[in-house]
């Protein structure tokens, strides 16, 4: 049950009866609410108050207007039936000031709580004008009716204001009606499945003054509803508490799916995912054999002897403790990396080489949906092979550097912001560059005022650790069987 079921669930046995018991000496409803029209009688007689049909006495609601049985002392009825009038402000856009009496809308109580801080302002004479419609004084009710509909306010301040149409203003007899009662009734389910099923229109709604008059509503004796009112308010900080541990459960159950996946790929960077096997060799030997081997077929060939600008590894460097047979290598030293091709808007053609950006990976995976093509020679350095890892490397939003995949197609090209990596440990390598590890060491130092990038020298001079290869095969085995769970529980 979330805090906002748990607070309505209160208030639906507060208003059906069920909260608080009920006290033969404290009287009836009936014998309030004749008390609540002998009072609206004598303040008409007196001409503080015009008659007004919306707050005559109406009809008691029909038996199909009911929808739960209240204690026999209590009362059904129409809120327009215990108040003393029931207005809104004004119907014209006013002439705004600098200064002057605040002018109030549904904006400045759209969170139950009246706000006079805003910035709007009208003049004295048109408040003047403003003021025989609609007086709101301490005490009294204000009520959304346009646009957000329902949300009951407390008058709690002497200063003076003008309303907008958007709010209604509901007086009554505070001999009668608890404010804080009427308050919690105005927010109860009862009130509110009324102001959603009654409000006219489509995109800003509008809850009209007649249909909040013809609002059903219960009436308890006026002690039960001060006792009420005490039982609410001594529950309300368990509330608040239960929300708060609420919110962190939330919190928490949101998080998980995200936080098990990092700690699963932690783990499987640090050799505690699966176990390591003597017979599989070391990193040290594969490393070797990389160096000795592969690197050549690796990297396309061009003229000169290649540089290499990945630094040595030094011990003061190492992030984490790793299996001994395992080694810490630069990203550089195993493979090779190179950022992608430049074009311009005249080469982009329907036809020709595709050029692979951003939004070709989409969680984690290559998505085609949305391609770029291209009609010119394209050096054989920009073209990517299947099986190399494409990465975001410059993005203005630094969550989307360092995204990646592993291209899953021969003969495209990658463009300028993208970056490749092609080595024999690829399948393991996409793991460590989806690590947290990884990116924090990583994009902790990246980003400008305008641009957020891995440069290639940082992707060269990465420290990654190096499994033998048959426990890279098992990590990567493990992996797709434990993240397809995380999935499953965000």
């Amino acid at each position: 049950m979330t805090p906002q079921e748990l607070k309505n669930s209160i208030l639906q046995l507060a208003i059906q009866g069920k909260l608080v018991e009920q006290r033969p000496d404290e009287g009836t409803a009936e014998e309030l609410y004749k008390q609540i029209q002998a009072e609206k009688q004598a303040l008409i007689k007196a001409g503080k108050i015009k008659k007004d049909r919306r707050t005559d006495a109406l009809d008691i609601p029909k038996e199909d207007e009911i929808p739960f049985d209240i204690p026999e002392t209590w009362k059904w009825t129409y809120l327009g039936s215990i108040l003393n009038k029931l207005t809104d402000g004004t119907h014209r856009t006013p002439k705004y000031s600098t200064s002057g009496v605040k002018f109030v809308s549904v904006k400045d109580m759209s969170s139950g709580v009246l706000y006079l801080n805003n910035t709007k302002f009208i003049t004295e004479s048109e408040h003047e004008e403003l003021f025989a419609r609609c007086d709101p004084v301490k005490g009294d009710m204000l009520l959304s009716k346009v646009g957000t509909t329902g949300v009951p306010a407390i008058v709690d301040t002497d200063e003076p204001f003008s309303l907008f149409v958007s709010v209604a203003l509901l007086k009554y007899s505070h001999s009668c009606m608890d404010e804080a009662f009427l308050y919690y009734l105005l927010k109860s389910p009862l009130v509110q499945l009324q102001a959603a099923e009654n409000t006219r229109g489509v995109g800003n709604k509008n809850w009209v003054l007649d249909a909040i008059a013809k609002t059903v509503v219960v009436l308890p004796p006026l002690a039960e509803q001060k006792r009420i009112v005490a039982k609410i308010e001594e529950l309300l900080p368990l509330i608040d508490r239960y929300e708060k541990a609420w919110s962190r459960l939330e919190d928490f159950n949101k998080r998980f799916p995200v936080d098990m996946q990092k700690s699963i790929l932690q783990m499987a960077i640090q050799g505690k995912l699966v176990e390591q096997r003597p017979e599989e060799g070391t990193g040290e030997e594969l490393y070797r054999q990389i160096k000795t081997t592969d690197s050549q077929e690796l990297e396309p060939k061009k003229r000169g002897k290649r540089k290499s600008s990945a630094l040595p590894v030094s011990i003061t460097e190492l992030p984490f403790e790793i299996p001994d047979s395992w080694i810490w290598v630069r990203l550089g030293t195993i493979g090779y990396t190179n950022i992608g091709l430049t074009y311009s808007p005249k080469d982009v053609s329907g036809e020709g080489t595709i050029v692979l950006r951003s939004s070709n990976i989409q969680n984690g995976l290559m998505d085609y949906e949305d391609i770029v093509r291209v009609d010119m020679d394209i050096p054989e350095n920009k073209i990517c092979c299947k099986g190399d890892i494409l990465i975001c490397a410059r993005n203005g939003s630094k969550r989307l550097v360092g995204k990646s995949a592993i291209i899953d197609r021969d003969g495209m090209s990658f463009g300028a912001f993208m970056a490749i990596f092609r080595s024999p440990c690829n399948e393991y390598i996409i793991h460590v560059i989806n690590s947290a590890y990884f990116r924090n060491s990583l994009l902790g130092e990246t980003g400008t005022t305008t641009i957020n990038q891995i440069t290639q020298d940082m992707l060269k001079n990465a420290l990654i650790p190096l499994p033998p290869l048959a426990e890279q095969k098992r990590i990567v085995s493990r992996l797709e069987e434990l993240l397809p769970l995380c999935e499953r529980l965000k």
